[in-house]
Parts: structure tokens; C-alpha cells; sequence
């Protein structure tokens, strides 16, 4: 499964779920999900596709609660090894197209989506990407708005929460220096929220706290990821893979994005670590940090 295509700590984890952090333990008392923290499964993508139980139990024993899968509904075994290992099932990145380029003025793709993720027991679907030629204008960004506004009021009948996840090239200037994000933030309607990627805000010009203070209720998740210092930012396109680093190992304050996340209302926090010599130690070394925050 790919997530484009569709697309030393061993007792961290009995710390993370015995002792959690003071600001996981206030973000927590703000939100009763929002403590348990989870982990988005495409950091460990090449793991889970040789063996995805033993992957998914591994992360539970590292001190994760939760999980969020990527590719739904076509991982069936990530969800079948979520539930054999006990970890929550909350949220899912999905095959976006379903909205983004719905073959009917229906959204059918999409309402067998929600049908799937109802019986699933979900409670959120996140689009998770956008293709280049998905996004070239502020145009393609007008439409892609209206097709999500539609899919969330289907996706809040059923009870589901529909968000975008961002990388950085919604940030990139573009006509009269307006960005794709502006017309999101612009034109979503109140049934849509967004999923923050700190380390994807951070590489497009932001400060993650203060862009989740400034989007405040709008923010359903988070993803938590570090970066490395000295890149030339903003960077709108491709970075190096040693850019993306554990949580408390680069130069994203953790403490801020946690207070401002609290202050929203986040429900949901997952670790992802897009690219990594050894994604199942990094994992560890992130949940460790949070838990000794």
C-alpha cells in the first residue's frame, strides 16, 4: 500500500500509558481522546506490508493507543491487526479522489467510504493528498473546496468528521501571491476541519502553534513530527529524507503546539515520521519524548 498511489526506548511505551506527561494529561482533561496518542501507519508502510500483525503489536507495545491508517478502505489488514493488538481506530486517510474528482455528481465512491467506515467505527476521514496537477491554480483549489464541502455534509450526516491534511505546497504563493491554503481557509464550510501537520507548516513559512491558535476550532488533529535544522525555508517542494527527525530531536517546540492544541480542542494527536532509517526506533524515541514532556 502506498499513501500516493491511492498514496534504545523499549520501555517507553509502559511509561507513555502508566505515566502521561502533564501536557498530555491536560490536553486529555480538554478532550477525553485527545491524551491517547496515536500513530499515523504510514511511517512504518514497509513493516506493515511484510507483516503488519507483528507491526501493529510492536506499536502497541511501544505505549501507542491509537492508529490511522492509510489507504482506506483498502487496508484491511491494518485494520484487522489495529484490532488483534487492541489500539483504538479513530481516524482514516482515505483514497481521495473519491472527492477531490468524483466520478458522479453523487460522490458514490465515497458514500460506500462512509458506509465502510460507519460499520469500521470510525469517527474521522482525512484527505490525506493532492496530486500535482490536482493543484496548479487557485482555481483547482476552488473546486477541490466545493467537492469537500459537499463530501462533509454527507460525511456529518453519518455521524463522521471529514478534514484535509496539509503538506507544504498549499502554502506556495500564487496568484497576486494568495496561496491554495487562503482559499481553504476561505471557502471550506463549517462541516470541514483540518487535520495540522506541524512539520509540513513549519517547511511552508508558519509557526505551528500559532497557526493552530489562529485556526483555533477549525483544527480536528494534529500530526506531530520534528525537523531538522538549517533547511533554507519555506520550501514549498521536495526535502531530503534526513529532514524529518523524532519528536524533541529538531527545532519544533512540542510544548506550545501541545498548549495551543489543548486550547482548540484537538481530539486526535498522531506521531508520523514520513521517511526514517529505522521507523519502529523512531517511533519509540518520539512517544518517549512525549511521555517525559
Amino acid at each position: 500500500m502506498n499513501r500516493r498511489n491511492f498514496i534504545r526506548y523499549s520501555a517507553a511505551g509502559s511509561i507513555a500509558i502508566a505515566a502521561p506527561s502533564r501536557l498530555l494529561a491536560a490536553l486529555a482533561a480538554e478532550n477525553s481522546k485527545a491524551g491517547n496518542i496515536g500513530i499515523q501507519l504510514y511511517t512504518l508502510r514497509d513493516a506493515l506490508a511484510k507483516d503488519a500483525a507483528g507491526t501493529l503489536k510492536a506499536v502497541a507495545a511501544a505505549g501507542y493507543q491509537q492508529v490511522e491508517p492509510f489507504g482506506f478502505p483498502n487496508c484491511q489488514p491494518l485494520l484487522d491487526g489495529a484490532k488483534e493488538a487492541g489500539l483504538a481506530l479513530n481516524s482514516a486517510h482515505f483514497e481521495w479522489a473519491s472527492v477531490v474528482s468524483p466520478k458522479d455528481a453523487g460522490m458514490s465512491d465515497f458514500m460506500k467510504i462512509l458506509e465502510r467506515a460507519k460499520e469500521v467505527g470510525l469517527s474521522h476521514l482525512v484527505i490525506p493528498y493532492l496530486q500535482d496537477g490536482e493543484r496548479r491554480t487557485l482555481d483547482d483549489y476552488k473546486r477541490i473546496a466545493a467537492n469537500a464541502n459537499k463530501a462533509a455534509a454527507k460525511a456529518k450526516a453519518a455521524g463522521i468528521q471529514l478534514s484535509y491534511h496539509n503538506h507544504a505546497f498549499e502554502f506556495e504563493p500564487k496568484d497576486e501571491g494568495k496561496c491554495g491554503y487562503d482559499v481553504f481557509l476561505e471557502e471550506f464550510s463549517e462541516d470541514m476541519k483540518f487535520e495540522i501537520d506541524i512539520f509540513w507548516i513549519k517547511v511552508g513559512g508558519h509557526e505551528p502553534a500559532a497557526f493552530i491558535e489562529k485556526l483555533g476550532k477549525r483544527v480536528s488533529q494534529l500530526h506531530l513530527k520534528d525537523l531538522k535544522a538549517g533547511l533554507d525555508l519555506p520550501e514549498y517542494g521536495s526535502i531530503p529524507q534526513d529532514a524529518f527527525k523524532e519528536l524533541g530531536n529538531g527545532i519544533i517546540p512540542m510544548a506550545p503546539v501541545l498548549a495551543a492544541a489543548k486550547k482548540a480542542g484537538v481530539q486526535h494527536l498522531h506521531v508520523e515520521q514520513d521517511h526514517s532509517p529505522d521507523p519502529m526506533a523512531s517511533i519509540k524515541t518520539s512517544v518517549a519524548y512525549l511521555a517525559n514532556m
